[in-house]
């Protein structure tokens, strides 16, 4: 099961690597992103600088191409407060009964939400900027349909890494948050048609274990991993279950199937549980259905657990985490351009 990180638990000095590792689910991204707010209203530096590595997916994927980019989260936060409804089709609700229905009609058979609605967001944000302007190591997770394969955007972090530096940062966002059925597939700059990472990894966890491990030669023994959650649904699942029982929940069932053998994986990597506490998950239980990846109106409720959540796990993660920056990353290939500045317009 994933580890909750309480007061109980153990407090080792510093040392090694640190990672940071956040989930898909939409608008639920309100959740991590306001934990990693709070957090950072206590250092002397954007969150993301205190991070060797960074991977997310989806919604996720978005925040950690930000964070590594070195946007504050506090930034970020306010861009899904902000921009969140109009992503999203909310920001309008005087829509009369008839369009309504259509609209659901329509959905059926096309994707949920305008994709030109998030690229025009997030453009505001990312600009031209490209993954080699990352001041952190950073892993993106997509999936390609027409190859049937996976699609991982890098830094320069490995000499045999010479092409996704160059790729846009927004290329890399809105492939890995191009969710089947709520947006459309992305098509990069480059012509690759590409996917919700999620697809396949939707807790990137394991990926950024198997990245330090096999690609940075790390030793995973000294990694410890800050893995962010969007909320977990408690349901259960009958026990002679048909479609008309089961129904959606199945997308929830294989989704956390695949979360907890992510995280099983880093936990045998990394000897977590066994040898020492390697991995602090942040994540929150609530109710079946109460939370939707798409639904705007509970971003104050999602932004205050975050909060609430921060306030109880920072005592344990400022030893391990926020003690001071990361070493300095130096990508093997440069961009040979300097970074062109940090903040969100208002």
């Amino acid at each position: 099961m994933d580890q909750s990180v309480t007061s109980s638990q153990k407090t080792d000095p510093p040392f090694g690597r640190r990672i940071l590792s956040i989930d898909g689910g939409g608008i639920l991204g309100i959740f991590p992103i306001s934990f990693l707010a709070e957090i950072e209203q206590h250092l002397d530096h954007p969150i993301g600088e205190y991070f060797d590595l960074i991977t997310g997916t989806s919604t996720g994927g978005i925040l950690a191409i930000g964070l590594a980019l070195g946007i504050p989260a506090t930034d970020l936060l306010y861009f899904y407060q902000k921009k969140g409804p109009t992503i999203f089709g909310q920001s309008h609700r005087g829509m009369d009964f008839l369009m309504k229905n259509v609209r659901r009609v329509w959905r059926l058979y096309r994707n949920k939400y305008d994709s030109e609605e998030l690229k025009n967001a997030l453009s505001e944000v990312l600009g031209d900027r490209r993954i080699g302007d990352s001041r952190t190591r950073l892993i993106i997770p997509a999936w390609n349909p027409v190859a049937q394969s996976v699609y991982i955007y890098k830094t320069a972090h490995h000499e045999r890494l010479r092409t996704d530096y160059k790729a846009l940062a927004l290329d890399a966002a809105l492939a890995t948050s191009a969710a089947p059925t709520y947006f459309r597939e992305h098509i990069t700059a480059t012509g690759a048609g590409l996917i919700d990472g999620g697809v396949w990894a939707g807790n990137p966890i394991a990926l950024a274990v198997i990245e330090a491990f096999g690609v940075l030669k790390w030793d995973p023994k000294e990694l410890n991993i800050l893995s962010l959650g969007c909320l977990q649904d408690v349901y259960s699942v009958p026990k002679s279950a048909g479609i008309g029982t089961l129904g959606l929940e199945a997308i929830n069932l294989f989704m956390d199937g695949q979360s907890y053998g992510a995280m099983g994986m880093a936990k045998i990597l990394t000897g977590d549980s066994h040898e020492r506490q390697a991995i602090y998950r942040i994540d929150h239980n609530v109710p079946r259905g109460k939370f939707k990846m798409d639904d705007t109106s509970l971003i104050p409720d999602l932004k205050g657990l975050g909060h609430i959540k921060a306030r109880e796990s920072f005592p344990l993660l400022q030893n391990i985490f926020f003690m001071h920056p990361a070493e300095t990353f130096i990508p093997v290939y440069s961009l040979n351009r300097p970074y062109n500045g940090t903040g969100i317009p208002a």
